[in-house]
């Protein structure tokens, strides 16, 4: 675990107890602090950018993207098929329709992680499940797979496999022209290069 981690971590459980606290209105199924506490740092309710490409472009069905936003910010750029639900409504009964239908898993995400994550602390304190937060929202989608940073020669291979994969993504995603081929680890070898001979007569 890494220092990020550890400061997110710290940054939800205050966003968490804050949650409590502000809201005073009383649902029949609340879950209890203890427990929502513990579901928060899990980090398997983060699904990365990768993963929801690959899901999008397979056309997943039980995929449910909710983008948090304000409308405004929805109408410029977003996911494709995202649902705006900004954080606003969450609790109103247009918000709530989308959350807790059986087969259905939601991918919420904004800019970046923090106004999601504080919709999936707020909906899981209704005891409501399959919710889960785009790991840096739209910042780290722009970065990941629409504008892909190729690999160094020294990393692994399974970087030059994912790298592969968000450009074909960013071709899906924006059709943009990327160079065909797959790109692997290539070994890099430097060639003396020969001296150019005068050209009789000068310039």
């Amino acid at each position: 675990m890494n220092r990020n981690y550890y400061i997110l971590t710290a940054i939800m459980l205050i966003l968490a107890i804050g949650t409590v606290f502000i809201h005073e209105r009383k649902y029949t199924s609340e879950l209890p602090a203890s427990e929502l506490l513990w579901d928060i740092l899990q980090p398997s309710r983060f699904v990365t950018t990768d993963q929801v490409a690959k899901r999008i472009i397979e056309k997943d069905p039980s995929l449910l993207l909710i983008d948090v936003r304000p409308a405004s910010e929805y109408n410029k750029f977003s996911l494709p098929n995202a649902v705006n639900v900004p954080f606003d409504s969450i609790e109103t009964a247009t918000g709530q329709q989308y959350f807790g239908n059986p087969g259905t898993k939601v991918v919420l995400f904004g800019d970046d992680g923090i106004l999601a994550n504080r919709v999936w602390i707020l909906l899981r304190r209704l005891d409501l499940k399959n919710n889960y937060v785009m790991r840096g929202g739209l910042n780290e989608w722009i970065e990941t797979i629409i504008q892909p940073k190729r690999p160094k020669q020294t990393d692994p291979e399974i970087s030059f496999e994912q790298y592969n994969f968000r450009r074909a993504a960013r071709l899906y995603f924006t059709g943009a022209k990327v160079v065909t081929g797959n790109m692997k680890k290539e070994k890099v070898v430097f060639k003396k290069r020969k001296r150019a001979a005068v050209a009789a007569g000068g310039c």
